[in-house]
């Protein structure tokens, strides 16, 4: 886990301890979008509603990251994606896909 990973994960226990969550795993998850190529998020969420969410978390984007958060929410419209990276005063900029 880097540093803005880890700092995510904690907010994301932030948001457990307030219930907004109901919890989460780091990298918990790979999904098989074609033949060897594999796509694994960041963190599995899972909200108080029952949502889950599956986020990526970035400092800058490279393209083929983007690429496969893109087929991955294309292929997988079960769950809902999340992109996000650090922002202005402490928080979170989200991008849903």
């Amino acid at each position: 886990m880097n540093q803005t990973e880890a700092r995510y994960a904690e907010y994301l226990a932030a948001l457990e301890r307030a219930g907004k969550i109901v919890g989460w795993d780091y990298e918990g998850l790979k999904l098989r979008l074609a033949d060897k190529t594999f796509y694994t998020p960041d963190f599995l969420v899972i909200r108080a509603s029952g949502v889950v969410e599956l986020h990526e978390v970035k400092g800058h984007w490279e393209d083929d990251a983007r690429v496969k958060i893109k087929v991955a929410a294309k292929q997988k419209p079960w769950f809902t994606f999340v992109a996000v990276k650090p922002g202005k005063r402490g928080e979170w900029d989200v991008e849903r896909f």
